[in-house]
């Protein structure tokens, strides 16, 4: 995880790396954005496997490349699935406010030494920064939406089917990456 402290060592920091970072995050999360599907019964909430990639890119490339991966992405793949580009204007922003959060959680947390207890680490902080990020579409209720129809049609499936895809593909996306890191000198 030396990479994590490196890049977030100083967390707002931007640099070619945080743009390149933020660019091909917010590329992969739009293109594979579209493996994706609305669950009946909810306020159009899809379960989006793609969305793991705003939590990992903000742990491992900072909150800039996390908000940006999150903001374009969503609006990437809402413009793709025939919802328009910032229909859901509110979403994308929470989406964006996930990877920004779950970096700044991974850079005031400390870190563990256990390796067995890294992907504990990461899930837990990827959750908490999901239930924190999607908070924000509480402005759904500004826009004309009841509290509770807000509530129980739209934020806790969100919650629900974003958390659970997070959880289980963060870790694997850091593991994944940290051979690469390690090659990079990170």
């Amino acid at each position: 995880m030396t990479a994590v402290r490196d890049v977030i060592g100083r967390p707002w920091h931007v640099d070619s790396r945080t743009v390149v970072f933020g660019a091909v995050g917010a590329a992969l999360y739009g293109a594979l954005g579209i493996f994706s599907f609305i669950l009946p019964g909810t306020a159009n909430v899809a379960i989006r496997p793609a969305l793991a990639l705003v939590p990992f890119v903000g742990i491992r490339f900072g909150p800039v490349a996390g908000f940006f991966t999150g903001v374009v992405g969503t609006a990437i793949t809402d413009q793709i699935q025939g919802f328009g580009f910032l229909t859901f204007w509110n979403w994308s922003l929470a989406n964006g406010l996930i990877g920004v959060i779950a970096s700044l959680l991974s850079h005031y947390l400390p870190e563990v030494k256990r390796k067995s207890f890294q992907a504990v680490r990461l899930a837990g902080l990827t959750f908490v920064a999901v239930a924190a990020g999607l908070a924000f579409t509480i402005t759904e209720v500004l826009l004309g939406h009841t509290f509770v129809y807000w509530f129980t049609g739209a934020y806790l499936p969100a919650v629900a089917t974003t958390a659970t895809v997070s959880l289980l593909l963060v870790p694997v996306l850091d593991r994944a990456w940290q051979p690469l890191a390690n090659r990079a000198g990170r």
